[in-house]
């Protein structure tokens, strides 16, 4: 099937966090999975690919603004949009 490959590329950047410059709305609309390090995670905060590094909260630790503490891995980053059939 060819209509799965040309979709929209996905941001070098993005975050779920409405008050960073790096927090695109209209792409929350759809699913968007991450791969990090060829293993798919789901708590993932923020992501750069071209740097190679995901945030993740830490815990249930928070910041004096009630805000949660977050952590940095670095390693390999592959943002795609899920399709409606992807169990993965």
């Amino acid at each position: 099937m060819t209509d799965a490959a040309p979709q929209s590329p996905m941001p070098d950047r993005l975050s779920t966090d409405p008050r960073s410059p790096h927090h695109i709305a209209a792409l929350f609309e759809h699913d968007i999975g991450i791969r990090f390090n060829g293993k798919e995670r789901f708590d993932v905060a923020e992501y750069c690919i071209s740097e190679g590094w995901i945030k993740i909260s830490a815990g249930k630790a928070v910041d004096r603004k009630g805000q949660p503490l977050m952590i940095k891995l670095k390693g390999q980053v592959e943002a795609f949009l899920r399709q409606a059939d992807d169990t993965q």
